[in-house]
């Protein structure tokens, strides 16, 4: 891409890169080949089918009653499509696809002006680690510069998913899609006193396999009172690793969520570095991870990663939407139709 911003892979159209002045502020390795050998915490990959976990590795009903059964890749469940998921694989690109704009966000009514669009492609086949159905994918990056009131230039980063469910003998499979990227604002090598806020508390609770156990609660952990109440990342604590809901009406959300507003997620803010991190997206609930199990050995002249080296924010569909009739409109794809979301990060240095 000509604008040395951010970097991008076709290897999970992986973002490898994204720059806020001389900082990378993204986890990664300086190599597609390292990606190949190393990357088992998915570091900026870009998640398919179906982000997170799905419970038992099967999907109960689809196509008129038909079971199918995935790839168990996360003890007994499938986590982020399975062994060999949409970041795992080879995409199509970078494609040119033209100047497109940054979408009006929350806080911002304007549209920004944008930079050199990137595309990337995958044609994901009938069967691909037991989801039914042929389905591509895509994925638009777009990077923007922004000048604040305040005269800081703010770099933007703005994610648009697409797919659809190409002519076959199925008439319906699912897709959550979202990206894995681990972000370090520090510089070093660990997350510890990053100030993060959460735009809500409200989580869904889950069994010791990940999976949800019931609709939105309170979050329980005391360090996340409530939400956009700013708390501290310490060297081990909070250790956190759940979906928070953003619209608690699951029956409201629709496959393709780019018609609505980009609301903030996240905030994130190191006083050391000075470095600012905000994350919008269009969908109805994120994952928010720091890192408990990130575990990589230096590689290519990159040191060590360890845990609380990242964390990671997720915007997505609720977790194991497909297996809850009541939460399943969110990710059932029907042909003729398209999946969609967007994601936009932001950030800058004071």
């Amino acid at each position: 891409m000509s604008d040395a911003t951010a970097s991008f892979l076709p290897l999970g159209a992986i973002i490898q890169s994204l720059y806020v002045a001389d900082t990378n502020i993204v986890l990664g390795f300086p190599s597609q080949k390292a990606y190949e050998s190393h990357n088992a915490c998915f570091f900026g990959e870009t998640i398919g089918r179906v982000a997170n976990r799905v419970k038992g590795a099967k999907i109960d009903s689809l196509n008129g009653g038909q079971s199918y059964t995935l790839a168990a890749n996360n003890g007994p469940n499938n986590l982020h499509g399975g062994v060999v998921g949409w970041g795992k694989k080879v995409w199509d690109g970078p494609k040119p696809v033209g100047v497109r704009e940054i979408p009006a966000f929350e806080g911002k009514s304007d549209k920004i002006d944008g930079g050199e669009s990137v595309q990337f492609t995958l044609m994901s086949e009938d069967g691909d680690e037991g989801f039914p159905g042929k389905v591509e994918a895509r994925v638009i990056y777009t990077v923007s510069k922004e000048k604040g009131e305040d005269g800081k230039e703010k770099v933007l980063l703005g994610i648009e998913y697409e797919a659809e469910l190409l002519d076959g003998e199925v008439e319906e499979t699912v897709i959550n899609m979202t990206n894995h990227s681990y972000f370090n604002l520090t510089g070093g090598p660990s997350i510890e006193g990053t100030i993060i806020t959460l735009a809500t508390n409200q989580y869904l609770p889950v069994d010791q396999g990940g999976i949800p156990t019931g609709g939105p609660v309170p979050y329980p952990n005391p360090a996340v009172k409530a939400g956009n109440v700013p708390f501290t990342l310490g060297a081990v604590e909070p250790d956190i690793d759940d979906c928070f809901v953003v619209n608690e009406d699951p029956s409201s959300v629709p496959i393709d969520t780019r018609s609505l507003p980009l609301k903030k997620n996240l905030s994130a803010f190191h006083p050391e570095s000075k470095i600012h991190l905000e994350v919008y997206s269009t969908e109805p609930a994120f994952q928010f991870y720091t890192g408990k199990y990130i575990d990589i050995p230096a590689v290519d002249g990159v040191p060590a990663r360890k845990p609380r080296s990242g964390f990671c924010l997720e915007p997505s569909r609720w977790v194991n939407a497909c297996n809850v009739p009541e939460w399943k409109g969110q990710m059932l794809l029907k042909k003729g139709e398209k999946y969609g979301c967007k994601i936009l990060y932001r950030a800058w240095r004071e």
